[in-house]
């Protein structure tokens, strides 16, 4: 399982950097917008509809990314106060509801999706963009991040790593006296 957990590790890292890469093209693509708009006085056809695309596919693909570094926003009050089995308990409980709701959104994406593939079906703008391709993000990103919670349940399970570890600065390292 060591070997599986380190390549769906370095794969959630692969789609966190393509993700950051989407969101880099999302603004050139403002920019282009703008430039086009009140340089050129031109109407922009499919910036719009790209950007948005683009941002919402980097939100989803990135997503387990952020699982994986820990980067999401976490309220650290009440792991702090439990104790170390307490705070094992809230990552199991955490962790197994949060696999769940990935679960169930995972597999209305690809319904979801599939459907947008079987009826052709595009946008309404004049770009009329596919958009079995725009919602093809949702179940890959979301199938990513079941298998990163996957993994992570593997290491809790295994005591690789530690729920909710207080973050340790400087000034709250006891120093040995001198003495």
């Amino acid at each position: 399982m060591s070997e599986v957990y380190k390549w769906v590790c370095r794969v959630s890292t692969a789609v966190g950097i393509f993700a950051a890469g989407l969101m880099f093209v999302a603004i050139l693509v403002v920019c282009h917008m703008v430039f086009v708009r009140a340089v050129l006085n031109e109407s922009s056809i499919w910036q719009t509809e790209f950007v948005t695309f683009a941002l919402i596919a980097a939100t989803f693909l990135g997503a387990p990314y952020i699982l994986l570094t820990r980067g999401h926003v976490n309220v650290d009050l009440l792991p702090i106060l439990l104790g170390e089995s307490g705070r094992r308990r809230l990552a199991w409980l955490a962790t197994l509801l949060s696999f769940g709701f990935c679960m169930v959104l995972f597999y209305s994406s690809v319904h979801w999706w599939w459907e947008a593939w079987e009826l052709g079906l595009t946008t309404p703008s004049i770009w009329r963009a596919r958009l079995w391709i725009p919602y093809l993000s949702l179940p890959v990103g979301l199938g990513l991040l079941c298998l990163q919670y996957a993994v992570d349940m593997w290491a809790l399970a295994k005591g690789l790593s530690s729920p909710f570890a207080p973050i340790v600065t400087n000034d709250s390292v006891p120093q040995e006296s001198a003495a």
